[in-house]
């Protein structure tokens, strides 16, 4: 009886640590971390054009992305000892890139945390910055070891199928290419827009024009990336590949 009313008169807080720790695997120090990397711009929680005033995540999603990069890299530098630079840097997009985000934010639930914190309408770009936010999060609370453990631990060997993805072609340009090859088709790029976040993060805006006209556009944080973002989407809608199938080596 006094535990179910120790329950019922938990804080706010203390429910949102609970719930952290599940995820976590250790309790929470800072919550005010956590409840930052939870925050979308697009809530009442930004205000203004005042960067130290505006509590969202965008900071944190920069913070994190870094940390995911280097763990990511270390991680992949001592598992395959003898493979060179284009393999691991291959490997190390495969795991960072949107569509992985976006799934590991997904199968951890932390949709969840940014409906409590406000964002009602989740897409599936948000789920991927939000877990970039998270682990800039972790890190501010627990430091970079700590934070290292929780990405190997319980991001790698929990989400994420190593194996699978070395097998995994996911070279949408070089795949257009072929496409296009073979079509008699002429592919080149465009960069349609190139803007900086108000806290320096840069985003490319790229469209892919096959016989000299636009035929699809694709977004992301580098470049490459958009470009490979605008040749997936542009499969897609030359019947190449269904809207969620993962291209592969045969």
């Amino acid at each position: 009886m006094i535990r179910k009313i120790y329950n019922l008169y938990l804080s706010p807080d203390r429910t949102f640590a609970r719930e952290l720790s599940k995820i976590l695997g250790f309790v929470p120090r800072y919550l005010h971390y956590y409840h930052r990397a939870f925050t979308h711009k697009s809530t009442n929680g930004h205000k203004g054009d005042d960067p130290i005033n505006n509590f969202n995540n965008e900071r944190l999603e920069y913070l994190g992305d870094a940390i995911l990069d280097a763990v990511m890299a270390e991680y992949l530098f001592k598992k395959y000892p003898m493979h060179d630079e284009g393999f691991l840097t291959q490997m190390r997009s495969k795991m960072v890139n949107r569509k992985t985000l976006n799934k590991i934010s997904a199968d951890m639930g932390l949709d969840m945390f940014l409906r409590q914190r406000g964002t009602y309408r989740v897409s599936q770009t948000m789920m991927g910055n939000t877990f970039e936010a998270f682990v800039g999060a972790i890190y501010l609370d627990v430091g970079f070891t700590t934070t290292k453990k929780f990405i190997i631990h319980r991001i790698l060997k929990k989400h994420l199928d190593v194996h699978f993805l070395e097998n995994l072609n996911d070279n949408f340009k070089s795949l257009l290419l072929e496409y296009c090859q073979k079509q008699q088709k002429t592919i080149s790029y465009e960069l349609l827009e190139h803007s900086k976040s108000k806290h320096n993060r840069e985003k490319f805006r790229v469209a892919v024009l096959l016989d000299n006209e636009q035929y699809a556009e694709g977004e992301d944080f580098n470049k490459k990336s958009a470009e490979q973002e605008a040749s997936r989407i542009a499969l897609v809608k030359l019947g190449v590949l269904d809207m969620d199938e993962e291209p592969n080596n045969n």
